[in-house]
């Protein structure tokens, strides 16, 4: 249910993130994905999404100016750790967020420059188990030794990824009787780092077809002449 896409022109692009949700379910009912049961992404990304092993702490949100420096490589990070954790994160996220087959979780974790930091920022996405829906999204911003959450969207089903420096949050809207693997339309906002904080630069809402799948119209024969 990966979302997340902005900036691409809607169609089969913005039908990305609904397959790649699709196909991580999958991977989480037969317990065999390596990084976490979560979904993948969709679009370009700095770094693609890696469920990280070392530890990495929460703290309270700081606002700082970007660096002209060069980023460093990302040092990996325990992002279940890091959210539950984080005060800023809400109760019903944190309950979503247990090991969906033995110890993996449904976390998707990107690395990249977000914030013009000296590190790179990470960007994590918690998602449901058993049907991979995006439950919450934040970007953490290194200060020190420890993380500052700087983002955070937790309005269900959220998906976001990092595009060419930007914060890319895809967000599907489903219609009554919407099957989950079958969102009506989405809302993509692209958000970019200013004066301490993310503002939102755009946004476009696409309408997804109904017409895939959709059973033929019988066209009637004629009836012979007598």
């Amino acid at each position: 249910m990966r979302g997340l896409t902005i900036g691409r022109p809607p169609g089969e692009a913005r039908r990305s993130v609904q397959a790649a949700s699709t196909a991580v379910a999958v991977f989480v009912a037969l317990g065999v994905s390596l990084s976490g049961c979560g979904a993948g992404g969709t679009g370009a990304r700095d770094e693609g999404p890696a469920h990280a092993d070392a530890v990495g702490g929460a703290a309270a949100v700081s606002s700082s100016s970007p660096t002209a420096s060069p980023s460093r490589g990302p040092d990996r990070v325990d992002a279940v750790r890091l959210v539950k954790d984080d005060p800023e994160v809400s109760a019903e996220v944190k309950r979503e967020l247990k090991p969906c087959v033995g110890d993996q979780y449904a976390v998707d974790v990107s690395y990249g420059q977000l914030t013009g930091g000296s590190a790179e920022d990470v960007l994590v996405n918690v998602l449901t188990c058993g049907d991979a829906v995006g439950v919450g999204t934040y970007v953490y911003r290194e200060e020190g030794d420890a993380y500052q959450n700087v983002f955070k969207a937790e309005e269900p089903p959220v998906y976001a990824e990092i595009d060419r420096g930007d914060l890319v949050v895809t967000k599907q809207v489903y219609e009554k009787d919407d099957p989950v693997s079958g969102p009506s339309s989405d809302n993509v906002i692209t958000y970019r780092w200013a004066a301490g904080r993310f503002t939102e630069e755009y946004r476009t809402h696409n309408d997804y077809s109904n017409a895939v799948g959709a059973a033929p119209t019988e066209v009637p024969e004629p009836e012979p002449d007598s």
